[in-house]
């Protein structure tokens, strides 16, 4: 199963997800769950330094059982940059809400 952690800070903000595991819905190869979530996270992964031009703290792991994704806002963003970021944040959280709702023997979603 794919267990996915979204952080919010007291603000409200979302400031770091983390994915790991495996979806095991399909044969490898051909798990379109896995498949769909390592794209949104990678994707979004990605879009924030592209967008906001900050590289966030990121940590990953392929050779790990099922992988391992960890992104983290760095703390010196600015208003706009923050703005930028939340917005795809957001994004990714209503993506995986999606995935869950459809999915949700293979996938779980946590927000602190």
């Amino acid at each position: 199963m794919i267990q996915a952690f979204i952080k919010r800070n007291d603000r409200g903000n979302i400031v770091s997800f983390e994915v790991t595991g495996h979806a095991e819905s399909g044969p490898y190869g051909s798990d379109i769950v896995c498949a769909a979530v390592s794209a949104l996270t990678i994707g979004t992964a990605n879009s924030l330094t592209a967008l906001t031009g900050v590289t966030p703290i990121i940590e990953q792991n392929d050779e790990a059982e099922g992988g391992y994704l960890y992104v983290e806002l760095v703390k010196d963003l600015t208003e706009e940059q923050m703005k930028t970021a939340q917005v795809l944040l957001e994004s990714l959280l209503i993506s995986l809400t999606g995935i869950v709702e459809q999915y949700s023997e293979y996938v779980q979603l946590n927000i602190k």
